[in-house]
């Protein structure tokens, strides 16, 4: 009897070492190509599928990128925003005294950026000229450095913009008018409006439970991601993210705040929160802050971003 009781204890423990190794093998097959801002370190990275980086180009405090069709960079550079080829040459550049984390090429060719300190919502043309300017704050007052974080344009014209020092998420109508508030604890630092009509929220730090929520055009929240939910990964600053397009999100995980090397920066996870890929190497990363998927020759994955 004590010798069948043994031979069942040794195999429960090979089924479960078993599948813990499946499950291992099942992220660590998972290969992507990608480029990343490294907020502290100041600079933008192309990263290869072996978790190499292969190319960088200086962006103080960067915190929003994007890969164009055409495979150039645009992203924000502290108080500006670039696009830079491949070969690192300058093809579009502003800049401004406001702090600048938020930026989006638009269909028509011209750049909406988002000012922080001076709140403004401006879309600018290919030669670095403002053609429209929203003011979400009267000229005397100065928004500070935690005004607005990540803000996009919507394909119904709004604005959508996260106010990381007022928890809160507002949608703007062309004109700057209010039509949606969302309120959000904890600072919300990126916003997605998902083709379902509902919204998708990064959370800080704020109050110590950072978390990625869903929620619906009432505001309610339909799904979230908490804190310590995803085993192995303790979710710090959630900032940039992506919806790839088989449906799984593509979420960063800011280490600032002393938070360097205790958990991964980026991993992709299924709806039902099954992690399939973790990127954690802190070798040459220290803060990442945004992340968008590419193929292997450099360019998006789909002609529509979800970003």
């Amino acid at each position: 009897m004590k010798s069948n009781c043994s031979r069942i204890s040794v195999l429960i423990i090979l089924l479960v070492l078993s599948l813990f190794s499946i499950s291992a093998v099942q992220v660590d097959t998972v290969k992507h190509f990608f480029v990343c801002t490294d907020y502290t370190q100041g600079k933008v990275l192309v990263v290869s599928a072996e978790g190499k980086a292969i190319w960088e180009y200086p962006a103080e405090n960067c915190n929003d990128i994007w890969v164009l069709p055409s495979g150039n960079l645009l992203f924000n550079t502290g108080h500006g925003v670039k696009e830079v080829t491949r070969s690192k040459e300058v093809v579009f550049s502003y800049e401004s005294k406001s702090e600048i984390y938020a930026c989006q090429r638009l269909s028509n060719g011209n750049t909406f950026i988002g000012e922080c300190n001076s709140g403004r919502l401006l879309e600018v043309d290919p030669e670095g000229k403002v053609i429209k300017a929203i003011k979400l704050l009267p000229d005397s007052v100065d928004g500070g450095h935690s005004f607005m974080r990540n803000a996009r344009k919507l394909e119904n014209g709004n604005y959508l913009v996260a106010h990381y020092g007022l928890d809160k998420v507002s949608e703007y109508d062309s004109e700057g008018k209010l039509v949606f508030e969302i309120p959000v604890k904890g600072g919300p630092h990126s916003v997605i409006r998902l083709p379902s009509g509902n919204t998708l929220i990064a959370c800080s730090d704020h109050n110590g439970e950072p978390k990625v929520v869903e929620v619906d055009n009432k505001g309610d929240i339909v799904w979230q991601l908490l804190k310590n939910e995803l085993s192995g990964i303790e979710l710090k600053f959630m900032t940039g993210m992506q919806c790839l397009p088989n449906g799984n999100l593509l979420l960063t995980n800011w280490l600032g705040h002393n938070q360097f090397g205790k958990a991964p920066h980026a991993f992709e996870i299924t709806r039902d929160k099954k992690v399939v890929w973790v990127f954690k190497d802190s070798l040459f990363l220290k803060t990442m802050s945004s992340i968008q998927l590419t193929d292997k020759h450099g360019y998006p994955l789909s002609n529509k971003i979800l970003h």
